[in-house]
């Protein structure tokens, strides 16, 4: 028999991001449970109803970042 892995989560407040319609949100502080062995993150139901009425109600944001983006094959191939 193989052994069984145990998984082991915390509770923490993370960084959710989002890509829609060509432009990405991030939501700082948001409370999720977080797998400690693959840092894997799950959220409580209302807690993403909260995520989506902040992203599509369109509220002013607490801050705007301005960030680069890269192709991966254009970086790779000319590493």
């Amino acid at each position: 028999m193989g052994s069984a892995i145990r998984e082991t989560y915390s509770e923490q407040h993370v960084t959710y991001t989002l890509e829609m319609d060509g432009k990405f949100y991030i939501v700082e502080h948001v409370p999720a449970r977080v797998c400690l062995e693959t840092g894997e993150q799950y959220f409580a139901p209302e807690t993403v109803e909260n995520i989506q009425k902040i992203i599509w109600g369109q509220k002013k944001p607490v801050k705007v970042i301005q960030t680069p983006v890269y192709e991966f094959g254009l970086v790779t191939a000319h590493s």
